[in-house]
This record gives C-alpha cells, structure tokens and sequence, in this order.
C-alpha cells in the first residue's frame, strides 16, 4: 500500500484523469495510429559492409561515430548499474554514451551528473513536479532548471544515485532517454496550447504521440547529431520555432485550394541560429494525422544521409544543403504510404502578430471564467521546496499542471477568474513575479561555466546581476529580451535575443577576465532576424553601465510605440555605439 504523500500515492489519485485525458488527446487528434503504424517503414539498420558505417569509409567517420559503433549507447543498462554500484563516473566514451540515458557528466565544472528529463509538449503534471522536487533535494543539488527547450535538468547528482533517479523518473511517467547526444531533443509546443483563444489546433497530444514513437523506434536513435522538433498551433503565443529542424505550424486552408479546407500544417526545415539559420517554409503541408509519420520519414532520410564525417556539418540544415530540398522531400516520399502535399502560403491565412511576452502575466482562457498566469522565473532556476510548492499551487489553484517554457518561464494555467488574486500572491510568497514588467523576467541564460565545461563565463549568476542592476536603475514599459549563452554552441540563442550576449574570455593586460561580445535587434516570427554585433570583449564588470546607458538612449530617442528591435534595426550599428558611448567595436 502507498504510504500518504508519497510519489506513488499522488500519482494513483491526480495522475489517472490526467493519463486518461493524454490517451484520449492522442487518438482526437489523430495521432495514436500513426505513433503505432509508422507507415510501414522499415527501421534503418547500418550497411552489412563491414568496411562502412552507414555507408560511410570507416576511417573517415567522427569519433562520436565510431563510439556508436564500438557500442550502442542503448545496451549499456548492465554498465549504469556497474556505475552505480561502484559510485563511479563514466569515463572515455562511456562519457557520449551516458547522453544517450539523459546523463551528463558535467567535469571538471562540476564533479557529478546532470540528468535531463524529457517533458514532451512543455506540460507537467503535479506528481511528476513533485517527484522531480524529491529528486534534486534527496539525490541531486537541491535545485532544478528549466531549460530553453522547456523541460528540466536536475544537477549535483552522484553516480551512486544513477538508477534510483532513473527509477524515480519511471514511477511517475517521465524519462531522460534520449534527451541528449544525437537524439531528437525535448519536443516543445506552445505553452498555451489547448487554452490559447486564438490558436487553431491544441498540439500537446502530437507531441506526446511523437515521444511515443521514438521511445519505441530504436532505429531513431544515434543520428548524425541532435534533432529539435516543434509544433506550433498558431496562437498568440510562439515558441521559437524557427529554431529547429523540423517546425510544424499550424495554418487555416480556405476553400479554392488543391486540398479540403480546414487546418494543416506548414512544414519548416534546417533551422539552426547557432549557424546563424532559420528554418525555411519547404512548402508542404500536412494534415495533423499525418505530422507523426511525416516527421519519422524525415529524421530516416537524416539517417540515411546525414553526415557521420564531420560533427559541425552534420545537422539538417547540411543535408539540405548538400541534396537540395527537392531531392531531400523525394527521400521523405519514398518512406511514406501516402502522396506528400505542396501548397504555396499564398492559399494559407495569414497569422496574426505573435506576443513575444504572451506567456507571462494574466491572460484570459479559451474556456470561460478561466485564466492563465505566467510565473518569471529568473534564469529558469527553481529551488526545490519552490518546485514543490508550485505543484501544490497547481494542485490549489489549477488542475494540477504547469507548462514549461521555451524562454525558462512557467505557466499556471486553468485558474478560476475569482481565485487570481489569491494565486498571485501565493506565487509572489514563493519569491516570484507574474508578468514581463521587469528585466528579470525576460533574461535567458545558459548552464554558464558553473555547471558546463564549454562555457566561457558565468552566465546564469551574471545574468542575475545584470538583471538586478538594470532593474534598480531602469523603469520600462516594454519587455526587453536579453540572453546571455557562454558560448557559440549559444544553447541561449543570443543571436534572435533584443540584446544577446555571447561569453569568453576578454583580455585584460597579462590575464584574462570573463565578458561578451554585445549583439543587437535579434528577433523570431514577425521580427526574425539575426541581431548584429554592437560591441566586442566587454569585460562583464563594464557591460551593466553600458546596457543601461544604451536602454536610457533608447528611451529617450525612440519613436512613439518603436519597440527595441524595431529602434535598433532603424539606426546603424556606428550611431548605436556613440548612442552608448562605445568608441571600438
């Protein structure tokens, strides 16, 4: 019998209905057959040519490769359990192959594991909060983040601590399987989604449905590197969707078209802005029963083509590159048992401006007398007595969920119109603010090199202080988006940010200190664009007085409602640097 309070007993009483409503959601949107019948396609397999590995010479293929192919990284169960038995960390390859469970060993900038749970859809139940909270105070750091692709990632956790967190994880319906190395990543959708008035399909159970089947594909493992999926249902709210490299958006196809009215989606292709790309509208649409089995076959044409040589060219993007869209959807045809749809935008509605900052404050539902609120979380980190006490207040005051966000936010949704007063000071208690007001609720920030050996910089504690003082100092009436990434990987995607920071090492006489490079008028949606570089090696003590010299300018100069995207991209980058006093790139 289940002791009250535990795991297990929360799950039995809130986590029933919430299942049930996963399986129904799953077979309304047409998603259930398609996660079980793949379209027949057959799973890819490596070439027998025992001198290739997927058609590729062996001795040119990556390090990355030729692990995969001395082991899978799947059948390694016996190896955790040796880890953590013996309470040792992986070591040489076994370092990749543990990604592929979820777990990073994050030396030497922490001596210990991360776990990455996989959150499909950005939606939690209270239960798994709960458990995730368990995880980090008894086995891990204490605390979790929430990351930009709208799951969380649990720190400080000892090998001894391997199976019992992956146990844990297993109890209440989560997993970190392959949440990292060449894996499809945490599957994201709008954070409203399913209460978004203005959306036109609710995402969650297609996102849901794809997890699925790529839990149960094992041929979808160990691609020729990460793979970011989205999909986006068209409402107010965006997710940053042109980020990755497969984005369905939904549109609405009124009559006169080559196919039957209703809605579809719109399919883009090879986004990467760590590249410095945005995903490309390929010009197929898809009906939503068919976005599963369609987002299968592209990720086997990826396996199949993708490039196993060189790590910096093996994402979509490259392929595309290499074969052409064309002949890429070819491939994509070849894998499925139905006839792919082309239409141009042109025939497609055209959507309405999207709210960078929608996800934060009070907004009203879809369902009536309800409303959501979105919680600023500075940097994404949620302590975990926070944690639990978010999952009681969703449990108080909602339907015991909360969505993740893609900007490191939270949203509690489904709250009664007469309870927001209370809910907001609840929240408020838990040390957080609801809205976009301040700078703190709108700075990204990557793991930094507390926690990432890539990382040049501290930017999660840094982005603290940058927020604090601009926060002291500066009252705005718009929401600013400032990110700050330690490094090019930019896994904070500075590059699309209103003012994006990129950490290194800035040299300072005979040492070096840490500081960013200053990028400018980053935007997605109806402001995409990449930002342009301001200023170069600003130590971090320098950068605080600088921004808000540059934010003083702009409000001082702006014209009547110019957002900053908009004031920066309307002057060039020589006035915006004598704007903020900068004389040197």
């Amino acid at each position: 019998m289940n002791a009250p309070g535990s795991v297990e007993a929360a799950f039995s009483q809130v986590q029933k209905e919430y299942l049930q409503g996963f399986a129904a959601g799953l077979s309304a949107a047409g998603a259930l057959p398609a996660a079980i019948h793949p379209g027949g396609a057959p799973a890819v397999e490596p070439a027998a040519d025992p001198t290739t590995w997927f058609g590729w010479p062996l001795d040119e293929i990556s390090r990355e490769e030729q692990l995969k192919r001395e082991q899978n990284p799947l059948d390694m169960w016996d190896q955790l359990l040796t880890h953590a038995r013996s309470n040792k960390p992986p070591q040489g390859g076994d370092v990749f192959r543990f990604k592929f469970h979820g777990l990073f060993y994050v030396a030497p900038a922490q001596d210990s594991l991360m776990v990455r749970v996989r959150v499909p859809g950005n939606s939690i139940a209270s239960p798994q909060m709960r458990a995730l909270a368990g995880i980090a105070r008894e086995l891990g750091g204490g605390y979790g983040d929430v990351t930009t692709r709208g799951n969380i990632q649990i720190r400080e956790i000892q090998p001894r601590h391997i199976t019992e967190v992956l146990t844990r994880l297993s109890e209440v319906g989560l997993t970190s399987r392959g949440a990292g190395a060449d894996n499809v990543r945490n599957i994201t959708c709008s954070p409203l989604s399913g209460i978004d008035a203005a959306e036109l399909i609710d995402t969650r159970p297609l996102a849901r449905a794809l997890q699925l089947y790529l839990l149960n594909s094992r041929d979808l493992y160990g691609l020729p590197r990460k793979f970011n999926i989205s999909f986006d249902g068209g409402g107010r709210v965006g997710l940053a969707t042109e980020t990755n490299d497969i984005g369905f958006v939904a549109t609405q196809v009124g009559s006169g078209a080559m196919v039957a009215p209703g809605v579809y989606f719109r399919v883009f292709l090879g986004g990467i802005t760590g590249h410095q790309r945005f995903a490309d509208d390929c010009g197929l649409i898809v009906a939503p029963s068919e976005a599963i089995e369609v987002a299968a076959a592209i990720l086997r044409v990826f396996v199949d083509h993708g490039d196993r040589t060189d790590r910096k060219k093996a994402r979509l993007s490259y392929l595309l590159d290499r074969l052409g869209t064309p002949r890429f959807l070819e491939l994509v045809q070849q894998k499925l048992p139905f006839e792919l749809k082309y239409l141009s935008a042109d025939h497609c509605a055209v959507r309405s401006a999207v709210d960078k900052h929608g996800h934060l404050g009070i907004h009203a539902q879809s369902q009536p007398g309800l409303a959501s609120i979105g919680i600023a979380i500075p940097v994404g980190r949620v302590r975990a007595e926070q944690m639990e006490a978010l999952a009681r207040l969703a449990e108080e005051f909602g339907t015991a969920e909360l969505r993740l966000t893609v900007w490191q936010n939270i949203v509690l949704p489904n709250v009664p119109e007469a309870r927001i007063a209370d809910a907001v000071a609840a929240i408020k208690k838990l040390g957080f603010e609801v809205g976009a007001s301040s700078i703190t609720g709108c700075v990204v920030a990557c793991t930094g090199n507390a926690g990432c050996r890539l990382s040049a910089t501290d930017t999660k504690g840094q982005a603290l202080q940058l927020s604090r003082y601009l926060d002291e100092r500066l009252k705005l009436d718009s929401a600013i988006n400032i990110h700050l990434t330690g490094c090019p990987n930019s896994c904070a995607q500075h590059c699309v940010a209103d003012i994006g920071l990129l950490g290194m090492q800035v040299p300072q006489g005979d040492r070096s200190v840490e500081g960013y490079h200053v990028f400018l008028g980053g935007g997605l949606q109806q402001e995409q664009g990449l930002g342009r570089e301001f200023a170069r090696n600003i130590p971090f003590e320098a950068l605080p007085p600088l921004l808000e010299c540059l934010l003083l300018g702009y409000q001082a100069r702006r014209q009547p409602n110019e957002t900053f995207v908009e004031f920066a991209r309307r002057h060039d980058i020589d006035s915006l640097r004598a704007l903020a006093g900068v004389s040197t790139p």
